[in-house]
């Protein structure tokens, strides 16, 4: 028997938690989330190239803390399969031999359940390497999920054993510590997104929101593109001083990015006219550039992050998002010809290249919180207020009782 936090699917839990959030903070991971922390048997292997993997360090994700709040989009609701048990940002070890990897082999998990791990024939996507836009991941030899830690078959990181496909594992260097193995997953999306914004030769960037993936973005933009100029829109102090560290030219607070951007690439700002300031924000209208960044990436997801870059981006220029999106109005993008494109999950040799990044770069202190199963209220409240208290990325370490 293991122990493990466990995702179930209660309509009424996940309204409650939907109208606290950002007014009753107590009830977040109080009685009325649908997380809960349970005794339950160990995953079994039933079919070539799976094993069992005893995780050492799981990361709280963002999708992960929005996934207990009740702010997930219901578009998901058909990619993931109930109860299952959350984390995908996960370092362990194998608990058995897996083809050519031995037991006790330390690694990290491509957490897309891709046609290979489903036991089909490959999809489109899949035979030409974009694993990650896989078209059949409801389907096959497991239950429907995204990923792992979406999916009832295979558990997560949140718990003490899970298990995965030989296509999902990537070896861990022995140099790498824990710390450090544990950003591979969130930097390989950072990959992915370095990758998809196609930045020009000297091209300005703007990079909204300072998070892990926001952080590591701006690492990954640094050390796979020639950007120059590369603004970040950061609330809080720690993620300020950690983006200037990794890369940044310059930071602005949320309120303030506009202007930031029209400071450096000499844009024009507009905003309505006529329409008191009530007006305007029920309308939605508000300030935004003509000229602007050449690519803007918006990692946070909320509706002010995308209305920020998609305002903030020249005509013809690049709007990638990185954070799982919320609503936003698209008329800058329609009356701009902005490019707007999806980054999600990674493929390819984005592992590798993102075992490289962690394992070069100046990353200590990045995790800042590590929790046992047991604290899981404290470790998701933590997760959820991590920018105003300092940190970054929280936790669970699952060797950990005590």
């Amino acid at each position: 028997m293991i122990l493990a936090l466990e995702m179930f699917r209660s309509i009424p839990r996940y309204a409650v938690a939907r109208a606290a959030l950002g007014r009753m903070p107590g009830l977040l991971v109080g009685p009325m989330a649908p997380l809960r922390l349970v005794t339950r048997d160990e995953p079994e292997i039933r079919r070539p190239g799976w094993v069992k993997v005893r995780p050492l360090l799981s990361g709280i994700s963002g999708a992960e803390v929005r996934a207990v709040t009740g702010s997930t989009s219901l578009y998901f609701s058909a990619l993931v399969s109930m109860p299952f048990v959350p984390g995908r940002e996960v370092v362990g070890e194998l608990v058995d031999d897996c083809e050519d990897l031995p037991r006790g082999t330390r690694v990290v998990i491509d957490p897309v359940l891709r046609c290979a791990a489903r036991g089909i024939e490959p999809c489109g996507s899949c035979a030409s390497g974009l694993t990650n836009r896989c078209d059949h991941v409801t389907v096959g030899k497991l239950s429907p999920g995204l990923q792992t830690g979406f999916c009832r078959d295979t558990g997560g990181g949140w718990g003490e054993r899970f298990t995965a496909h030989r296509s999902q594992l990537h070896v861990v260097p022995d140099d790498l510590p824990d710390e450090r193995a544990v950003l591979v997953e969130p930097a390989a999306v950072a990959v992915n997104v370095a990758r998809r914004a196609e930045v020009p030769d000297g091209g300005s960037v703007l990079v909204s929101g300072a998070g892990t993936t926001g952080l590591l973005t701006v690492l990954a933009l640094r050390e796979l593109t020639n950007a120059g100029r590369i603004t970040v829109i950061a609330k809080h102090p720690r993620q300020a001083e950690l983006a200037l560290r990794f890369g940044a030219s310059d930071v602005a607070r949320p309120g303030e990015a506009l202007r930031a951007v029209r400071r450096t690439s000499r844009a024009l700002q507009v905003g309505p006219r006529d329409l008191p300031a009530p007006a305007q924000r029920e309308a939605g209208a508000g300030e935004m550039l003509f000229g602007g960044v050449d690519v803007a990436v918006d990692t946070a997801g909320t509706t002010e992050s995308t209305d920020t870059v998609l305002r903030s981006t020249r005509a013809g220029g690049r709007v990638v998002l990185s954070g799982m999106p919320s609503g936003a109005d698209l008329s800058p993008a329609w009356v701009r010809e902005l490019e707007v494109v999806g980054a999600y999950a990674s493929h390819g040799d984005a592992f590798d290249v993102a075992t490289q990044l962690v394992g070069a770069s100046p990353l200590e202190g990045v995790v800042g919180g590590r929790y046992p199963l047991h604290r899981w209220r404290e470790a998701i409240d933590h997760a959820h207020q991590a920018g105003r208290l300092g940190t970054v990325k929280v936790c669970f370490d699952v060797r950990s009782r005590g």
